[in-house]
Order: structure tokens, then sequence, then C-alpha cells
């Protein structure tokens, strides 16, 4: 049965999601707390946080002095560090982005291969527990990494670490779509009582809420784990040594895989596996990724609402993943790599996170924003963040050098740049076909991951071809970000501060290639356009649409 709405005057045809899709689960509020409670032990301490900094403490404590003969002179503070990597020297701050950049280019391979496999049967909880297993395993090896002579086997820790952050956030929206509230809104459309338009609204929401509390909650939770993590190390006594702080370091990367294994365990017994698609005959397991990739970025020419967000999500994940990597490289040089500030910071930063999200949550439910419209304000601060780091290649007095300034990057980072992920996230949702979600949501991370090894790759290189001037990075992230071309269209009365800024733009028109691709996104055009596609691929069996019990 079909059934169609009014649209700007245009007939959308609106899938009955009772015959598309057989409801035969509902979130219950266990198992949506259980999903809460999988993102306190998946909160990227082990591997983004406390992993890159211990391998970057490594690499420091095996380079030497460029100033002296190879090996002759250790590296100290505020003298340049470099070390043999790769076929040539370099700088450690380039060896790190480097290194960072081949993790990525690894995840997005792995990516092809298995990104799709979620929408088939009942693989991804398996999926899931096999990625939490693995970077549970790596997190404890660090145990036997813990003095600067095994800093090659810190490099395969940290490139396996960051491959094994497996996320399970594509879950979120079959979550929030089978909520009690959500299906029988579904059920008032189907008997016409309802729009469609305000059911997708609601619908929409909860994906908001699901998202925004999810980071929430393991904001709250990061806190108490590095409030205990602060007490390991007075134990240890991290800052009487040098030796002492890197074993530190292992200790901590060890007990954040613990904690995640912990707090993993409800999500893997509590999840509810619903349906996926049934696996089309001229394809396996082996080859499925590949061919959904390429069907995805096919249709993507169809659904052209996506593609414009594909082509944002490409440029604005490069700049904020490099940038963030270019700041955490200067922050563990400019606290001297010690465990315990690094600790001390990162409690500010995720106490902000969860209250930056937060209430970007409560303004949004109190006023009905727009998911766009939340995105488009967080890309601004994100803009500023560069700017912030542009500011230091001429200068010492400013541009992440002070201790000061990373409190302050801390504090800002987490209240105005951190809503990203949640946004960033739900607005994937916002613009892909519901029966190929997680197939959209894989296609989405490995744009990501591609465009997340193309940044910390260029950067490296631009620190070295700079004389090992670590904030140059910022002059290509920025110039990649500006969205001042969208500035004057923009309903948000913050834009005209861009006016400034698009003085230089006018030189450098690339740099609003990111967000004025953001600002051509029409949600509504995409909900129409995701509707036919439907409709549109269950006629030619695309995507094999039988649902497998």
């Amino acid at each position: 049965m079909e059934k169609t709405e009014a649209i700007e005057d245009t007939k959308v045809p609106v899938v009955d999601r009772a015959e598309a899709e057989p409801r035969r689960w509902t979130t219950t509020r266990v198992e949506l707390w259980a999903f809460y409670v999988y993102y306190i032990g998946n909160n990227g301490l082990s591997g983004f946080n406390f992993g890159p900094s211990q391998f970057q403490n490594l690499l420091f404590l095996a380079g030497y002095d460029p100033s002296h003969p190879p090996f002759t002179a250790a590296c100290g503070a505020g003298t340049d560090c470099v070390l043999p990597y790769l076929g040539r020297v370099r700088d450690v701050n380039s060896i790190v982005l480097l290194t960072n950049g081949i993790s990525f280019a690894l995840q997005a391979a792995v990516l092809l291969i298995i990104g799709a496999w979620a929408d088939y049967g009942s693989w991804r909880p398996n999926i899931t527990i096999f990625f939490t297993i693995l970077a549970v395993a790596v997190s404890f090896a660090w145990l036997g990494v813990e003095d600067a002579s095994r800093w090659k086997a810190g490099v395969a820790l940290y490139i396996l670490g960051r491959w094994s952050m497996h996320r399970i956030h594509p879950a979120f929206p079959g979550l929030a779509r089978d909520l009690a509230n959500v299906q029988e809104s579904a059920g008032r459309v189907e008997s016409g009582d309802k729009s469609a338009e305000e059911h997708a609204n609601l619908e929409s929401m909860e994906r908001n809420r699901i998202s925004n509390v999810s980071f929430a909650v393991s904001s709250a939770g990061e806190i108490i784990i590095l409030a205990i993590m602060v007490g390991v190390l007075k134990g240890l006594k991290s800052d009487a040594s040098t030796e002492n702080n890197t074993k530190a370091f292992s200790v901590l990367i060890a007990f954040s895989g613990g904690v995640w294994l912990l707090c993993a365990l409800p999500w893997f017994f509590l999840e509810k596996r619903r349906p996926g698609l049934a696996l089309p005959p001229d394809a396996s397991m082996l080859t499925i990724g590949f061919k959904q990739t390429y069907i995805a970025f096919r249709e993507c020419m169809r659904l052209k609402q996506t593609f414009l967000y594909l082509i944002f999500y490409f440029l604005m994940g490069d700049v904020l993943n490099t940038t963030v990597t270019v700041i955490g490289t200067l922050q563990n040089s400019v606290v001297s790599y010690s465990t315990l500030q690094l600790t001390l910071l990162l409690i500010v930063g995720i106490v902000t996170q969860g209250l930056g999200i937060y209430l970007f949550w409560l303004v949004q439910k109190r006023f009905q924003i727009p998911t766009k419209t939340m995105l488009c304000f967080n890309v601004l601060w994100i803009l500023i963040l560069t700017v912030w780091g542009l500011i230091g290649i001429h200068t010492d007095k400013f541009g992440f050098k002070h201790v000061w300034e990373i409190w302050l990057y801390q504090a800002y980072y987490g209240l105005m740049v951190c809503p990203w992920y949640a946004y960033s996230q739900t607005m994937i949702s916002e613009v892909s076909p519901l029966p190929q979600m997680f197939l959209f949501f894989a296609l989405f991370s490995v744009v990501g991951k591609t465009s997340a090894f193309i940044g910390p790759l260029v950067s490296s290189a631009i620190i070295t071809a700079s004389g090992n001037n670590d904030n140059y990075p910022f002059a290509f992230l920025f110039t990649l970000c500006v969205p001042c071309l969208s500035c004057e269209h923009s309903s948000l009365t913050l834009w005209p501060a861009c006016a400034p800024i698009r003085r230089y733009d006018e030189r450098h028109t690339s740099g609003a290639l990111s967000t004025v691709f953001l600002y051509l996104v029409d949600v509504e055009k995409s909900r129409k356009e995701c509707e036919e596609f439907v409709l549109a691929e269950a006629k030619r069996d695309a995507f094999a649409d039988a649902v497998v019990a």
C-alpha cells in the first residue's frame, strides 16, 4: 500500500512502514540505557586521548635534538625533536600526523569491506562485539610498552587502537524509530490522523534526543573515570620521574580498556537483534561492502541533498579531525607529556563537553530548532578554533603555545565544538534512506576516514616543508572551512561577524567549500528524494530489500 503527501505542491510517495519494515521490537528504557552506558566505556580515552599521548611521549623520549649530531643530545623543552621514520628524519609531531593518516586509511579500507554488513541479517551486534574486544585487547597490550626503546611497537598499537575504535552510533536511528511514542505516531499517520511531515519532525527530535543524551551520559561517566585515574596517578607517583610518567600512561590506557569492557556487557546482552536485509543472490559477505558502497555513491547522484551533505561532511570532517590532532600534539608538548596534567585537562574538557552538548539540546528542544540550523551554528566555532591556531604561525604569544591556552582550549572545545559529534551524525540520519541507514552511515564513515587521513598527511608534509613550524597546518585547515559565502544568506545573527573574513575569502574562494555545501542542503527535499528512492529501489530490487527474520 502506498500513500502520498503534498509537499511544496508536489506529490511525494510515502512508504507504508508497516509493510516496508515489519515491527517486531519496541525500544525499552533498559535497552536505551544500555546504549548510553556503552558510550561511557567507548569514550575515546584509550584510543584517542592517552594512546596518542603515550605514542608521542615515546617518540619524544626516543628522539634527538637536530641541532646536534644524531642521537647525541636528547630532546628538551624548547628544542626541536626529530626521529628517522619511513625513510627520512621527521619532526615527532609530523610523525604523529603521518601515522594518524595511515591509521585512518586502514580504517577506510576495512569499512569498505565490512561497513555494509550491519544492514544484512543480524550481523551488527557481532561486529560491535568483535571490535570492542579488539580495542580492549590493544588497551591492555600497552602495558608491555613502557619505555622509549619500544616506540616502534607503540606505532603498531597506536594504529590498531584507532583502527579498532568502533562506533555503534548508526544504531540510534533504529532505536528512535522503535520508541513507543514514535510507533504510535506512525500508526496515526497510517490512519490519516497525523501528517507524515509532523511524524518526520517527531522522529527527528527523538533522534536528536538519543544522540545528545548518549554523549551527555558518556561525558558524565567519563568524569568519574578520570577522577579515579587521578587517584591512580597519585598512587603511581607519576610526577616523580620520567619513567613513572611513561608507565602511568600505559596503566591509564589499560584501565580505560577494562572500563570499556565492563560498560559494553549490558549492551551485548540487551540489544535486540533487529532483522536486516537479505543478502543479494549475486553477492557474498566479502563483496557486498564494495557493491553497496558503489551503489550508494551511484544513488547519491540521485539523492542530491545527501550528496551535498556528503561533500560537506568530507571537508569539515577533515578540518575538525586534523585540527584536533594538531592541537593534541601541541598540547602534549606544552604540558611536557605529564599524565596528571593531561588527565586534569581532560576532566575540564569532558565536564564542558557534557554541559555543551546538553545545553545545545535544551535550546534545540525549547525552540524546536532544526538539526541543520544547530549544525550551522556549531560550525562557526570550529572556524574560530582554526583562526586561533593560525595566529600562532608568526608569534609565540598565542596559538596553543602556553599552558593557560590549553586550559582555555579544553573548555572552549567542550562547550562549543563537541556538539559537532552529535549533530553531524544526526544530520546523516536526516538525509539517508531508512532501509539502508547502516549502509549510508558506512558510506559517510568511509568518506570521513578518507578525509581524516588526507588532512594529517597534508599537515605532516606542511610541517616538514615549513622547517618544523607546527602551527602552519592551520593555514590549510582555515582555508578549507571559511563559511563566508554562506554568511550573507544565513538567518543566524552571528554570521555578520564573518564580514572581515569575507574580504579575505574573496582572494581564497576555496575556503568556502565546506559550509556552503551545508547551507545548500534542503532537509525537506531530502525526505522527498529518500522516499522516492526507496520506492524506486524496491521495484528495481537493487538492495535486495527482503527482510531476514
